[in-house]
């Protein structure tokens, strides 16, 4: 490893497991824990470049925001692999469903204050993050109920529901504190990886 001035270099960094791997294009083999970095976009475990062994990491490939919604609507055959579908299509012949049939799945639908919630100084936020992927989507009431509750109209099984109680009047630097600790108390508890980044570090968005 060559060496680096300190000038080059920043020490004491720390990833959760979701932006290295220990090999090169092989996301499984994640790495969780201290980490340094220079200068030129290379990456090295341990604290410091004394703190050995110095391994190199490697950045997670893709690993930004979806940023595009899904379709609403997907039909059965969409949702199984292509390898499992003709067992599929067997199944569906001798039940006789109609392999049309449509199944929703989540798109943005953003819950707005009312008068009302401003009277109370906070009101429900929802949301979903897709299981398999780094999507989050705002979605309204009557969505998250779908997906609390396994409603067999939407594709339930890929997304994990979420709400957030949002406060949005009262003391401003008190509000802005309350929602911050209440974004990183769900991201602990659902393990929502960068949920306070998708929001934009807004804790006081709505307020009035």
């Amino acid at each position: 490893m060559p060496y680096y001035p300190l000038s080059q270099i920043k020490t004491n960094l720390y990833t959760n497991g979701q932006e290295f791997t220990s090999t090169p294009n092989i996301p499984s083999n994640s790495y969780i824990g201290s980490y340094w970095s220079t200068s030129d976009g290379k990456f090295f475990t341990g604290k410091t470049p004394q703190d050995t062994p110095n391994s190199e990491i490697f950045k997670i490939p893709n690993n930004d925001f979806i940023i595009s919604q899904p379709s609403s609507q997907i039909t059965l055959l969409d949702v199984a692999p292509s390898e499992i579908q003709p067992s599929l299509k067997t199944y569906i012949v001798t039940k006789k469903i109609d392999p049309n049939f449509s199944i929703s799945v989540p798109t943005q639908n953003i819950t707005l204050p009312t008068i009302q919630d401003y009277q109370i100084g906070e009101f429900r936020r929802y949301f979903c993050k897709k299981t398999n992927e780094l999507l989050y989507i705002e979605i309204d009431k009557s969505t998250y109920d779908k997906l609390v509750n396994k409603d067999p109209q939407i594709m339930w099984q890929l997304y994990t529901p979420i709400n957030l109680a949002w406060q949005i009047s009262g003391n401003k630097e008190k509000v802005a504190n309350t929602n911050k600790n209440m974004i990183s108390l769900a991201m602990q508890r659902q393990k929502l990886y960068r949920f306070d980044e998708y929001l934009k570090f807004d804790y006081t968005k709505y307020f009035l």
